[in-house]
């Protein structure tokens, strides 16, 4: 059973029971601040997160953790530019009054976040935010949430998720999580085995035990599940793992190897690579009905089959071209086509889930480079570069992406950590696991 703490029936429903009406400062008003985060690379906005306020101690304790992680969260985006609280006037502001304005513009704080938290009778927490526009004067947001008292770090994931969509106009991804590949032992022994952990790299477990070696976990998009593959008996087996009940539950004993399974939009099929006399095509399978279905028929390598958000296409790599490239095809199959054009290999194939971008790994002249071009192939931009880069994995709100880099490590073999990155390629930051990691999968914003 997961040992995520859970939010509230109330917190859940109505888009997590944002309750607006019970901040009656002031009406959020459009305000002028904003983030245009399509322009590339901008200048980070400055923004003061205060510790939010408490009516115990205990709540105070809280209210730090919360403004703690807030400005952690926007900070990694590299699109806010928290100031230290040692230089705040007022470092626990009233919620009741208007906010001294002058007292925050003097630090050239464009932004203004504070809060409070309150022990309610029932047991749960009350947690409170507002979002000010210091040169304006204006309130940009107000929400209160609910929930149970070691709930508090995710309630501050969906208080950054509001500040982001507010300031840039884009939906968040802090509350959100990553699976991944944990990897102990030396390189000619590795033990690997299945992790989760939030966004930030905190509330870190281990699915399972290293008995078996684990593969391409992949979240679905609709429920918090992940496929992966995993070798039992030295017999390769497709797996769907429900992240909340601990199930884990086999597709299928397939008679030939099976590579990088992974969910279609809906949460219906799952789209893998089989190989069969040394040769890998593409196969969908049906969840409900545990149908297999074909859709490549070549003499070259078909693998790691990613689907469009609409459902309408696939892309995946082959070299049936004579190297490794990517194509894309109708979701029936039909239709192939290259798309990579530019010099070197290409793998991994990812489409975005705006549906504007696919992300890949490219290998040219002895480098690994994390990348994305248009579905057609056009406007190629490389991110990243290694050593060794890989297994490109988007953010539900398709603006940043993570991987994995390798990298020597002197006489010790190799060292494997989980990077994010922006589409603007200067924002690099590690998620620091406990151990080498690998193979991450971005989780849809938690329902």
């Amino acid at each position: 059973m997961s040992n995520k703490p859970r939010l509230s029936v109330a917190l859940r429903a109505l888009s997590l029971a944002l309750l607006m009406a019970v901040l009656s400062v002031a009406a959020p008003a459009r305000a002028e601040l904003r983030i245009d985060i399509t322009r590339g690379k901008v200048e980070p906005l400055p923004l003061a997160v205060t510790d939010f306020i408490g009516d115990t101690a205990e709540a105070r304790r809280q209210g730090a953790e919360i403004a703690r992680v807030i400005a952690s969260n926007l900070e990694r985006s590299g699109l806010f530019s928290p100031i230290d609280q040692k230089a705040f006037i007022n470092p626990r502001p009233s919620m009741e009054t208007l906010p001294n304005f002058a007292n925050w513009r003097v630090l050239n704080a464009q932004a203004l976040v504070q809060g409070r938290v309150m022990a309610m009778e029932d047991g749960r927490l009350r947690v409170e935010f507002r979002l000010w526009d210091v040169f304006a004067q204006q309130q940009m947001e107000g929400l209160a949430y609910f929930t149970v008292p070691d709930n508090w770090r995710r309630v501050a994931h969906i208080v950054s998720d509001a500040i982001y969509k507010r300031v840039t106009g884009e939906s968040g991804y802090f509350d959100t999580r990553i699976v991944y590949i944990a990897q102990t032992g030396p390189d000619n022994k590795r033990v690997k085995r299945l992790a989760i952990m939030d966004q930030d790299g905190a509330n870190h477990r281990f699915l399972t035990d290293g008995g078996t070696l684990v593969l391409t976990p992949r979240f679905s998009p609709t429920l918090q599940e992940i496929t992966y593959l995993a070798y039992y008996n030295d017999i390769p087996r497709v797996y769907v793992f429900n992240i909340d009940t601990g199930r884990q539950e086999v597709l299928g004993d397939f008679p030939n190897m099976t590579f990088a399974p992974r969910f279609s939009p809906d949460g219906k099929q799952v789209i893998m690579s089989m190989a069969e006399g040394g040769n890998s095509d593409i196969y969908v399978m049906n969840l409900g009905t545990r149908a297999v279905r074909r859709l490549t028929r070549h003499t070259a390598i078909d693998t790691a089959p990613s689907f469009s958000p609409d459902g309408r296409s696939i892309t995946f790599e082959s070299d049936r071209g004579g190297s490794q490239q990517i194509y894309v095809m109708d979701a029936s199959g039909a239709n192939p086509r290259r798309v990579s054009f530019g010099n070197g290999r290409y793998a991994t194939p990812v489409w975005s889930p705006r549906g504007d971008l696919i992300a890949f790994t490219k290998i040219s002249k002895g480098r690994f480079y994390i990348g994305v071009m248009r579905p057609d192939g056009s406007g190629e931009r490389l991110l990243s570069e290694g050593y060794l880069v890989e297994s490109p994995t988007w953010a539900p709100n398709g603006r940043v992406l993570m991987f994995y880099r390798e990298e020597p490590v002197g006489d010790r073999g190799t060292r494997s950590r989980i990077l994010s990155i922006d589409l603007t390629g200067h924002n690099e930051r590690e998620i620091v696991t406990p151990v080498d990691a690998s193979d991450p999968a971005w989780s849809p914003l938690i329902p």
